[in-house]
């Protein structure tokens, strides 16, 4: 069976064993094994929302017979106070939470898709948050590509001292991480299904011009400057750079490069 298919099925007997279980309402499929299911590869995992009935919650939680009843696990590592990571025997790995119903009236969440739900339970519509999620994209070029052309200073100054893993962070990591928030006002999005939590996911299908120049600005630990400087030269081609602070990044990033 293909690994795609592997996933599917196993997600249907999770809900299945939640049925046996009792205390469960609903079984909530996210992501590539959610509504977004053109995605779904051989590299997928298993992300999933499970409702239950009031006061059930740490049962779900702290026992995972329902899971090892499916297939035994390898690995289970319970990463917040209301969900866990997993892998199971057969190498399928998955993240799941668990809530009670109120929990999610009033919470901003990725639509899902209903797997599975207890013939007694009306509520369909929970697969899909009656909030807007919050946006993780900026309006306006100013603010980021300004923070992301003084996170290009900051970094190389550090670099200069000798923190590389900082200057790293600053250059190739939070520079970068403010011209993904504005890249939609930049360059035409290609379909490749946006994630409302991260926007460097599926960035080289949504945005395949600028992924083939990605690579110069993340050049690694040791070539923090030479990465400063194609991030500069980008962002000099897309916002009317300060040339005063341009040109104190162009100094450092060639002094310290040598």
């Amino acid at each position: 069976m293909k690994k795609e298919e592997l996933l599917l099925q196993r997600l249907d007997e999770i809900g299945k064993s939640l049925e046996r279980k009792g205390g469960a309402l609903a079984l909530l499929g996210l992501g590539s094994v959610g509504v977004e299911r053109e995605r779904l590869d051989e590299h997928s995992d298993l992300d999933f929302f499970v409702i239950v009935e009031p006061g059930q919650k740490n049962r779900f939680i702290d026992r995972l017979d329902w899971l090892e009843e499916v297939r035994p696990l390898a690995y289970s590592f319970k990463n917040t106070s209301v969900g866990c990571k997993i892998l199971f025997e057969d190498g399928i790995y998955g993240e799941y939470a668990v809530f009670e119903e109120w929990e999610l009236e009033n919470s901003s969440y990725a639509e899902g898709r209903v797997v599975w739900k207890a013939p007694s339970y009306a509520n369909t519509g929970i697969a899909k948050s009656s909030r807007n999620m919050p946006s993780i994209r900026n309006d306006s070029l100013d603010h980021p590509l300004n923070e992301a052309l003084t996170n290009l200073y900051v970094g190389l100054c550090r670099y200069a001292r000798g923190e590389k893993l900082s200057a790293t962070r600053f250059v190739q990591g939070y520079a970068v991480d403010s011209i993904l928030s504005v890249l939609h006002l930049l360059e035409e999005e290609a379909d490749g299904f946006p994630d409302p939590f991260g926007n460097d996911r599926r960035l080289e299908r949504r945005y395949p011009r600028f992924a083939a120049i990605a690579g110069s600005m993340i050049q690694g630990y040791d070539r923090v400057p030479e990465s400063a400087l194609c991030i500069l030269s980008y962002l000099e081609e897309v916002y009317p750079v300060n040339r005063r602070l341009s040109e104190e990044i162009r100094r450092l990033a060639d002094r310290i490069g040598r």
